[in-house]
């Protein structure tokens, strides 16, 4: 036992600075991906067929085929195609990856929550001589972003532990170094450790979701 624990205050270091690879990629794919799903969520809903079109062709490809060979594409595909297109960092070929992949998703969470708002909302803003532009930011965003609040958490926490995905690009996250450690230490204990450091980051996100999701269900 105490072989062990020798063990694990050596791995602790290299697993932090793993998880911190994991947890600002998760942040910063999501964080922007959540703009990407704005955009195309209102481009989806939106009235000119080719803006429509777009948006729908983009959502379907991005659910439609496996985050892992969207990746596999970005990373080692783009530079077959040009050499303008190569991506030297791992780190930004994931960010790229999941940017892309997740802002899908989130567009039919960010679409479905907006037009779970009754319609009359919108005939009633329209009738007080508000444009749609502007009815959508003041009258019916306002209202459904609360109800996206759930669906997102569980995305950011599927996120989170679909980042073990970038190991296949060498890009040294949680997963990946666990792997190092455990090929290294020729033990697969490492992984011990490796799972309560993924159930503490996404037990601490979790909580923070749900704190945010109660409060805003005190204003409705």
């Amino acid at each position: 036992m105490s072989g062990f624990l020798e063990k694990l205050i050596a791995w602790m270091p290299s697993l932090l600075r793993a998880s911190w690879v994991t947890l600002s990629l998760t942040v910063t794919s999501v964080s922007v991906a959540l703009i990407g799903g704005v955009f195309l969520a209102l481009g989806k809903i939106s009235k000119p067929p080719a803006l429509r079109s777009f948006c729908s062709a983009y959502i379907f490809f991005f659910r439609g085929t496996p985050l892992l060979i969207q990746l596999y594409f970005i990373y080692y595909g783009l530079p077959m195609i040009h050499s303008s297109l190569v991506i030297h960092s791992a780190y930004l070929a994931a960010f790229v990856a999941f940017s892309l992949n997740v802002a899908a998703y989130l567009a039919e969470i960010i679409r479905a929550a907006i037009q779970s708002i009754d319609k009359g909302q919108m005939e009633a803003s329209r009738a007080l001589g508000l444009t749609y532009a502007q009815a959508m930011r003041l009258v019916i965003i306002p209202q459904s972003y609360r109800r996206m609040i759930p669906p997102i958490c569980n995305e950011f926490v599927m996120v989170l532990k679909d980042t073990s995905l970038v190991s296949i690009i060498a890009l040294m996250d949680l997963t990946n170094q666990s792997n190092i450690l455990a090929t290294r230490n020729t033990t697969p204990l490492v992984y011990i450790p490796a799972m309560i450091l993924y159930l503490v980051m996404t037990g601490a996100f979790t909580a923070i979701f749900n704190r945010l999701e109660k409060k805003l269900s005190a204003y409705e």
